[in-house]
């Protein structure tokens, strides 16, 4: 018969999987807005143990008392800054020892399970409907997209960031 792990059998499984984890995990939001949006990346990124978040160009914050309704107090796991561009968070991240990666579908883009994430990673996502801005695009190390085989054109920003995390973290535990 299958049953839920104990709660103590669950955080002898997450400890495993944490000795696995090699590399430091990091985002850059560039004007996502929708609070609900911030609060479901800022859960996954606390899921997936992700070291700090920089909030550019006007992206709502986890001080946003909506974006608190879906993050369920998660935000305190994360450190978050905030900044006025993309291009300074990018700065500080890279002064950090990140590889600066953009989550975007542009024509320079490779299919994240192609791209080599085994590094400390910062992926960059943008705004809901404009996406990453152009000059961060441009000061990315690399550009990645999620390929997807349906007839909608793109995911829910966090989605998308949930997608790029789990693909990081699977090449790391390889």
């Amino acid at each position: 018969m299958t049953e839920h792990l104990s709660n103590t059998e669950l955080k002898r499984l997450h400890r495993q999987w944490r000795k696995k984890t090699n590399y430091r995990v990091s985002l850059i939001i560039d004007g996502v807005q929708g609070p609900y949006n911030i609060g479901s990346i800022i859960r996954s990124a606390a899921a997936k143990r992700v070291d700090s978040i920089w909030f550019a160009s006007g992206a709502t914050t986890p001080s946003n008392v909506k974006t608190g309704k879906t993050a369920l107090g998660s935000e305190r796991y994360v450190n978050w800054f905030e900044s006025s561009d993309a291009m300074e968070s990018i700065e500080a991240a890279r002064a950090e020892g990140y590889m600066v990666v953009g989550l975007e579908l542009v024509s320079n883009a490779v299919p994240i399970h192609d791209l080599d994430l085994k590094n400390d990673i910062c992926f960059v996502v943008g705004h809901e409907d404009r996406g990453v801005s152009k000059k961060a695009l441009d000061s990315c190390d690399s550009v990645t997209f999620i390929p997807q085989l349906g007839k909608v054109g793109s995911l829910n920003v966090s989605v998308a960031v949930s997608i790029a995390l789990y693909e990081m973290r699977r090449q790391g535990w390889e």
